[in-house]
């Protein structure tokens, strides 16, 4: 493995907390030509609100392409699809897409969050900078194409090629408690499709630890970025005041981050430097009470990196003062600060923090716990596709068998057997083949299979069969490639939306990616192969540590 370590003097004074930083500078130039332009005035020149009836109407005779998700592979693909060939409606609950790798720096001020935010509704494909219709831009048409529906996925019917749509209801306004009042479902409309896209993503994990779920903050949307800058400015705001005591003091400004992987240590180190080059100049007087720690119940902080560059990032967090608190097991995170050392007036004092539980050390106060610990199946992968109601029979191909094995099930038909996604016993996922086609897998009904109950692994096998949907892909972390393990990052999701994009490009009109490689297949035997383009991680103080697979050369 080639790995290496990046410094950078480079700073730019924003209208954030605070300035400076190399992550995203970096990001930038690792990840080429993706502009990240945000969500301004004009960015939905163009765009204009659909209604289903105008939708099947303005289709003509291209085929419809339904994504949900607007992440990382969806907002890819949907930029990536021939708007001649296809007409491509995205399905999300979020009308925007969010440059991940770049919420740690707004989180702090580094950068404003508009910089990291593209409409769904935006332009159409990048072309390069240069004058184009009367002005300069990037973007080759004010229109792109893409159609856009704020909204749920609720169910779906691979047979009717039919998906049910929840409307994204607003929240109601808090209550007089402060807390808000419980989400009304929205109303539910039918769309139609000739290929669909799962492309949703995942949830933060918390391993329904007690607490966690209403008291941490996370780092997966722009929402929560906001939630953390607010957070960290009400904790020295209050701490600040004539009214604090020392021990309420240290509480609210030690600050626990969960997580040792990327994400953590990289917001760890964007908290340190805001800490040290900004708020230290604001509050003089609070600088001795700052205090940050990551927890992770691994032995060690980034697992994926060289031990080398774990240990080098280690070490310059110790000579930061950063803590490390490896193989360490949260049990609870409650609003309020431990009562032990902490006596205000009508326990005041207590209710302005949270009582952070280990296993290892009991309650801990802090005035922020950010939450980083890996990833959960989304709810719709989970429940919504739990089954199929009846078999696609125009669009699934049935895995062949030996004659010996088709002796073995008897003659029973597709449609008279009961089918469900294929999923990873591992993360719960849908498998996938390699052009990303999602798998489906059935056991005999009762009527056809023997009454005895089969327990040997070999009589399941007998009765297990397989089948593959030919216009049903599954894109990002919800997709499980075979035996291959990928990574869930932003990396993997883009490279596997960009070759989908092409391949459904290259089909022609009626053709699909079938199985069995018959005509009007496009490259059957050429399935996706991930390039690793190589994990990078800010520490802080202007130094990255970076690694690769050893292909290539690295400049820097």
């Amino acid at each position: 493995m080639n790995g290496m370590v990046a410094t950078s003097k480079m700073s730019s004074r924003g209208s954030g907390l605070r300035a400076g930083g190399i992550s995203s500078v970096m990001v930038a130039a690792r990840w080429g030509n993706l502009r990240v332009s945000g969500l301004r005035s004009g960015a939905g020149a163009g765009a204009r609100c659909i209604s289903t009836s105008e939708l099947d109407t303005s289709k003509g005779d291209r085929e419809r392409i339904l994504i949900l998700g607007s992440g990382w592979s969806g907002f890819t693909l949907s930029r990536q699809l021939d708007p001649k060939k296809y007409q491509t409606v995205v399905i999300s609950p979020r009308s925007y897409f969010v440059f991940t790798p770049l919420l740690a720096s707004t989180a702090v001020g580094t950068l404003e969050f508009r910089s990291t935010l593209e409409s769904v509704r935006g332009r159409g494909r990048w072309r390069g900078w240069g004058l184009i219709g009367g002005g300069w831009g990037g973007w080759g048409a004010r229109g792109n194409g893409v159609e856009f529906w704020q909204g749920w996925a609720d169910d779906v019917n691979f047979d009717r090629k039919t998906i049910q749509v929840e409307e994204n209801v607003i929240e109601r306004p808090k209550n007089a408690s402060g807390v808000v009042e419980k989400r009304g479902k929205g109303k539910v409309f039918e769309v139609g499709y000739d290929k669909l896209v799962v492309s949703v993503g995942c949830y933060s994990q918390t391993f329904g630890i007690e607490g966690v779920r209403e008291n941490a903050l996370f780092l997966k949307d722009v929402g929560d970025a906001r939630k953390i800058r607010k957070r960290i400015l009400e904790c020295f705001e209050t701490a600040a005041l004539p009214t604090s005591s020392d021990a309420l003091k240290k509480q609210l400004l030690n600050f626990a981050i969960v997580g040792g992987g990327p994400t953590g240590v990289e917001f760890a180190a964007e908290l340190f430097d805001l800490c040290q080059e900004d708020l230290s100049t604001l509050y003089p007087s609070l600088t001795s009470f700052i205090k940050i720690t990551i927890y992770d119940v691994a032995p060690k902080i980034l697992p994926m990196f060289d031990k080398n560059l774990a240990n080098y990032a280690l070490e310059h967090f110790k000579r930061d003062g950063i803590h490390i608190k490896t193989e360490h097991h949260i049990v609870g995170l409650s609003k309020g600060l431990p009562k032990s050392g902490i006596e205000g007036e009508d326990g005041v004092e207590i209710e302005r923090g949270f009582t952070l539980k280990l296993k290892e050390e009991g309650e801990v106060g802090v005035g922020m716990c950010v939450w980083s610990t890996g990833l959960m199946m989304n709810p719709f992968i989970e429940k919504a596709l739990s089954s199929v109601h009846t078999f696609p029979t125009q669009s699934a191909t049935v895995a062949s068998r030996s004659s010996g094995e088709e002796n073995k099930m008897g003659i029973e038909k597709p449609e008279e057997r009961k089918w469900e996604l294929k999923r990873s016993l591992k993360t719960g996922g849908l498998m996938v083949d390699n052009h990303f086609r999602v798998m489906l897998a059935s056991r005999a009904t009762s009527s056809s299979s023997s009454s005895t109950e089969v327990s040997s692994e070999a009589s399941t096998q007998q009765t297990q069969q397989e089948a593959t949907m030919n216009d049903v892909f599954a894109l990002g972390d919800v997709a499980v490639l075979g035996n291959t393990s990928l990574p869930a990052t932003a990396q993997v999701a883009n490279q596997e939306a960009k070759w989908l994009g092409k391949k459904l490009n290259g089909l022609g009109k009626g053709e699909k990616m079938s199985v069995s490689g018959g005509a009007g297949d496009v490259d059957v035997d050429k399935g996706f192969t991930f390039r690793n383009m190589g994990v990078m991680t800010y520490v802080g103080g202007m130094k990255a540590i970076m690694q690769t697979d050893g292909k290539g050369e690295i400049k820097g």
